[in-house]
């Protein structure tokens, strides 16, 4: 008997990956508590899975109800067998079975070496507390996004100390953290943490004013982005440059992720933070220009006004 086309659909997308989540939301946004504890449990473990979001599709949200005869939300396939929602992910992973169902080594997990600046770990103690139901966890997600926060103890994680601050990690993200640094620097908008991963792909790179010139003469695709507030806009411009203000974010948002963005402001430093924060968002080429419009001014249009 042929199954019906929701079916088949499913069966599909089952058969795709070895490890398939359905969920509400994808791997980067999740959409609902339960199914963002699922994929930092699969964080944990794997590199490479699948999630498919049905609130993208209400037909595969009704359609893998019926198919797995599973009411809730979010469901686990591992190479084509049903393995359950939240409550049963949490409860294999705590219990030290998780890994033999996904087929990967549990091993011993190693500890890495980090460094925290002193300003760092001052800022940290104050964001943990006195609660000591809470602690300060570091997770970094497969594409290398950082996240610190803090939160209850969480099963399978290694603690490591640090300037006399400990910091909980997950197992993918202690493979991925040795020798991170940690450290408190400026802003425009006050004191932020910054990591320095050595083990992380580059991000970001780079553009010198000539080389996007000549990518703008070669009609290269790009977007060109300024991150400064209007009252800046207003003394100096690069033609064609999109404004970053609420139209622009939801215009790149919309944008495919191998989009060329190009970030600018007055000097570089603030470009850099937007480009990096657009590439945690799922860009994969993204660029700022290096020493910004005071640069672009000096090395390549002369008649851009200097400020």
């Amino acid at each position: 008997m042929t199954p019906d086309p929701a079916t088949a659909r499913l069966e599909a997308l089952i058969a795709s990956h070895d490890v398939v989540l359905f969920m509400k939301g994808d791997r980067r946004r999740p959409q609902c508590g339960f199914s963002a504890t699922v994929v930092q449990i699969l964080d944990g473990w794997l590199d490479d899975y699948a999630t498919v979001d049905v609130l993208a599709d209400p037909e595969l949200r009704q359609g893998i109800k019926a198919f797995s005869r599973w009411p809730t939300l979010p469901q686990l396939f591992v190479r084509g067998e049903f393995v359950g929602g939240c409550d049963i992910v949490r409860e294999l992973h705590e219990e030290g079975e998780l890994a033999a169902k996904l087929g990967v080594a549990r091993g011993a997990l190693e500890t890495p070496n980090l460094r925290v600046s002193e300003a760092a770990a001052e800022a940290l103690r104050q964001a943990l507390g006195p609660d000591p139901q809470r602690v300060l966890h570091l997770r970094i997600g497969p594409e290398f996004e950082n996240a610190l926060y803090v939160g209850p103890p969480e099963a399978g994680t290694v603690t490591v100390e640090a300037s006399g601050v400990h910091l909980h990690l997950d197992p993918a993200t202690a493979r991925r953290a040795r020798g991170l640094a940690l450290e408190l620097v400026p802003t425009p908008e006050g004191p932020a943490f910054r990591i320095d991963n050595p083990n992380a792909p580059p991000r970001v790179r780079e553009l010198a004013p000539r080389e996007l010139a000549q990518l703008r003469a070669e009609g290269v695709p790009h977007r060109l982005v300024d991150v400064r507030p209007p009252e800046e806009r207003d003394r100096a411009r690069i033609e064609g440059a999109t404004p970053l203000d609420e139209d622009g974010v939801r215009s790149l948002q919309d944008l495919e992720r191998d989009t060329l963005l190009v970030f600018h402001c007055h000097h570089g430093v603030r470009s850099q933070a937007a480009a990096e924060h657009f590439a945690q968002l799922g860009f994969r080429n993204v660029a700022s220009l290096a020493g910004g419009i005071d640069a672009w001014s000096r090395d390549v249009d002369p008649s851009v006004p200097t400020y």
